[in-house]
């Protein structure tokens, strides 16, 4: 019998996106799987819509809403199968997904997770900006993606159509090996939302996993495109970001690339600022003084052994800042020449 893949989607006042998205998720072709929507406290008619539209999907709920990190880590508690696919309930998906992932993952105990190429849902030949083709990250940790740099989003003309190694998988759409997840503690609950499946990728490499690109298996999100400046979203982005170069990092590169970043996001905070963009500027400024009480509260959970971050796979040891603002270099493939195949 085939490994038993559990779909789960979490859901939050989703039921739009679950009417209009889930028969595509049903019509999956592989024997042996289940679609499970992890209610996460919402407040519109998502489990009567389900129960009464497509009974065949299993309902877990949760009395709070924990967000993203929460949420998952609650609901995959809850949750048995070989190999989970965590999926935003705004994706579509092609009817053979499934089966190429299954089938990268059985070919190398070695691989922890993968993701499938994200093309946007209202522009199929578009990368989608939540992962593309497989996320990547600077020496900083500013991260980007094979098919997306910034608010940049490449046209798919094939040209990262081969399996390989990433830094990091996207959370719309992610299959990981379900002992792995539970092994590794899941996702950083702190989180909240925002960056989680970054961190998490980054452990798993710590401890000697690998992370994929599956371009083999096609799914079309709809997504935000690019963040809304300014709000919680900027806030969260960038907290995060800071906590898990602070959680991942030897001290020895903690301590002078944390500065440099508080430079550098200092730079494009007053930059908004000049330009108008008052609570892009206070989102940045809230997000730094979050980090460092964050850190003030010992609540850090540092990885046990980090690695210097230029021995992983999919790291830019170079500035993304830098190549995209000042050299114009705008695409994945100008940026980062090297590339790693399965």
């Amino acid at each position: 019998m085939k490994p038993l893949v559990s779909i789960v989607i979490l859901n939050y006042n989703g039921a739009n996106y679950l009417q209009q998205f889930l028969p595509s998720v049903l019509a999956t072709q592989y024997s042996n799987f289940e679609v499970v929507v992890a209610d996460n406290a919402s407040t519109d008619n998502s489990i009567a819509l389900i129960k009464e539209k497509f009974p065949a999907v299993k309902i877990i709920t949760n009395a709070t809403n924990e967000g993203f990190a929460g949420g998952y880590n609650w609901a995959l508690k809850k949750v048995e199968a070989d190999y989970y696919v965590l999926l935003n309930s705004d994706v579509s998906v092609d009817p053979n997904w499934i089966q190429p992932m299954v089938d990268l993952l059985e070919s190398n105990p070695s691989i922890g997770a993968c993701q499938p190429k994200i093309l946007s849902h209202a522009s199929p030949t578009i990368f989608e900006y939540a992962g593309a083709c497989g996320g990547w990250i600077d020496f900083l940790g500013y991260p980007f993606s094979r098919g997306r740099v910034f608010d940049v989003c490449e046209k798919d003309e094939k040209q990262y159509d081969e399996a390989a190694q990433i830094f990091w998988a996207t959370g719309a759409c992610m299959m990981i090996r379900s002992k792995l997840f539970h092994e590794m503690n899941g996702f950083d609950a702190d989180f909240f939302a925002h960056q989680e499946e970054i961190d998490l990728c980054w452990r798993l490499q710590i401890v000697g996993y690998k992370i994929y690109a599956c371009p083999s298996s096609k799914v079309f999100h709809v997504g935000a495109g690019t963040l809304p400046r300014g709000g919680r979203k900027v806030f969260l982005n960038f907290r995060n970001n800071l906590i898990m170069l602070a959680k991942n990092l030897p001290i020895s590169e903690l301590a002078w690339k944390l500065p440099f970043r508080f430079a550098l996001d200092a730079i494009s905070a007053f930059k908004g600022l000049l330009s108008g963009d008052k609570d892009f500027f206070l989102a940045i400024a809230k997000a730094h003084f979050g980090f460092l009480g964050y850190c003030f509260s010992g609540r850090i959970k540092r990885s046990k052994g980090p690695k210097p971050l230029q021995s992983l796979e999919g790291v830019y040891n170079g500035s993304l800042v830098f190549d995209y603002f000042i050299k114009n270099k705008h695409f994945f493939s100008k940026i980062v020449s090297k590339q790693v195949h399965y």
